[in-house]
């Protein structure tokens, strides 16, 4: 779902605002700004190559699915799995489609971001939440 409707709003942006227009929200506090970000996390490393931000994309992906078995348990886990495998795959599609990735989050104290930013953020927040509340060793003792 989480890349569906990033998907969505990426297409909404491209199509209604020009690369690096600014329709101001809030004054001051929130804009929708049309970056067309080619580096990584919230724009550092601009103009790195998309072959090294989609490899960074699908290592992410391996690394949740590959540890899945562990974490089926939890609802709490899945969730935050959930929100970061999504987040992932909708900046991977606009790095395999376009060359960069759609931003237009305009906090004006921090870099244009996407909602599959704010996934993988809020994914990985609630994964280190539920793993540190959950107590259990990562891998059992033998």
């Amino acid at each position: 779902m989480v890349t569906l409707f990033d998907q969505g709003i990426k297409a909404v942006i491209a199509r209604q605002i020009p690369a690096a227009a600014t329709i101001p929200l809030i004054p001051r506090v929130l804009s929708l700004t049309h970056v067309q970000n080619t580096g990584v996390a919230f724009g550092l490393f601009a103009g790195i190559s998309p072959l090294i931000t989609a490899l960074a994309a699908l290592t992410l992906l391996f690394f949740l699915f590959y540890n899945r078995g562990r974490w089926l348990g939890s609802r709490a886990i899945g969730a935050g799995i959930a929100l970061m495998a999504g987040g992932a795959a909708g900046n991977l599609l606009d790095r395999v489609r376009l060359g960069f990735v759609v931003d237009y989050l305009d906090l004006h104290v921090w870099p244009v971001f996407n909602l599959a930013d704010v996934a993988i953020v809020v994914g990985a927040g609630v994964l280190v939440l539920a793993l540190s509340r959950d107590g259990r060793p990562a891998h059992p003792r033998r």
